[in-house]
């Protein structure tokens, strides 16, 4: 399990430093991947406390990296 936590937040980095790099957000790099983390770990503590998500833990943190990334700036611009 705590590994799993590790792996979530490197790979939560990882698409983080890739969605800056491609060109999917235009946000900086450290605020993406801040902003990756964060919805990684919520996504986790909700996969441990009610059992929601896909099967795998590394799905799991795509998923919500992507989804964060989606969901936070858009909620803050006008």
């Amino acid at each position: 399990m705590f590994l799993t936590l590790f792996g979530t937040i490197v790979i939560a980095g990882i698409v983080g430093y890739a969605c800056e790099r491609s060109g999917f957000t235009h946000n900086g790099y450290v605020q993406s991947i801040i902003i990756c983390i964060g919805g990684a770990f919520l996504f986790y503590f909700i996969r441990l406390m009610f059992g929601i998500g896909f099967s795998s833990p590394g799905m799991n943190a795509i998923a919500a990296s992507i989804g964060a990334l989606i969901i936070v700036p858009f909620h803050w611009r006008k």
